[in-house]
């Protein structure tokens, strides 16, 4: 049985250490299925996951939110050596940028 509103993250890549296709989720990070095409694998992992959220529920656990459900606020905070902090804020005020938006650049590519 598949979850009704599935809303978790999937990802289906190649194993080459298992000769196999292999699916995964976001949100289960310990859960995978491996399978011969990317199709079922997909189809292997997302019953899996109906499955555990089902014990989970049965059990009274808390189930993982789905990532794409969650609020985001755009900030966060991240601890970097001195040296690249000050390397940073050189290069932003050599491009006349604000170290945010350089950091920004920097995290999407």
């Amino acid at each position: 049985m598949m979850l009704q509103n599935d809303r978790y993250t999937y990802r289906v890549t190649w194993s080459e250490d298992d000769n196999e296709y292999v699916g995964l989720c976001a949100e289960f990070p310990s859960l995978s299925w491996l399978a011969a095409t990317p199709e079922a694998a997909l189809k292997g992992v997302r019953k899996m996951v109906a499955d555990i959220v089902k014990d989970m529920e049965a059990n009274k656990e808390v189930i993982p939110e789905p990532i794409a459900c969650k609020r985001f606020s755009g900030k966060f905070m991240v601890r970097i050596p001195p040296e690249v902090h000050r390397n940073l804020a050189i290069q932003s005020a050599e491009a006349g940028i604000s170290l945010n938006r350089i950091v920004s650049s920097k995290l999407s590519q």
